[in-house]
């Protein structure tokens, strides 16, 4: 039996729309509140210096750093799941993603390692503990 290399072309640029569009309706369903994404925003700098500070750490576990610094490559590439323009939601996918990964870090190595290496105020990383979901 021939398969045709356009019918696995297609199948494939198919099931990537149907997941992105899975990922799109998923990411309207936990899109952070207004607010929530405005706290981040303002955020960004010191979770920025951050994220690198944590991805060097030797004393955490190996796929820990990888995890992060995957982050740092998809914050970095020109293109996101959602575009910026976006209204919303632009935003709001990089919010997710950082939250999401700095919530698994400090499951995996305690609030600790966070705390050991935040950039910023206490009141700002009450804030982003807040935005991963960890806050007491």
């Amino acid at each position: 039996m021939r398969v045709v290399w356009w019918r696995v072309v297609l199948g494939c640029v198919v099931g990537l729309t149907l997941l992105w569009a899975a990922l799109i309706i998923a990411l309207w369903v936990v899109k952070p509140e207004a607010g929530r994404l405005r706290e981040s925003m303002r955020l960004l700098p010191d979770v920025v210096r951050l994220l690198p500070r944590l991805a060097r750490d030797q004393t955490l576990p190996r796929g820990v750093r990888v995890r992060l610094w995957l982050l740092l490559g998809y914050l970095a590439m020109p293109f996101d799941l959602v575009p910026d323009f976006v209204p919303v939601l632009g935003y709001a996918d990089d919010a997710v993603i950082v939250a999401w990964t700095l919530r698994s870090v400090v499951r995996r190595c305690g609030r600790d390692a966070l705390a050991h290496h935040w950039p910023g105020t206490p009141e700002g990383l009450a804030a982003v503990e807040r935005l991963a979901g960890i806050a007491d």
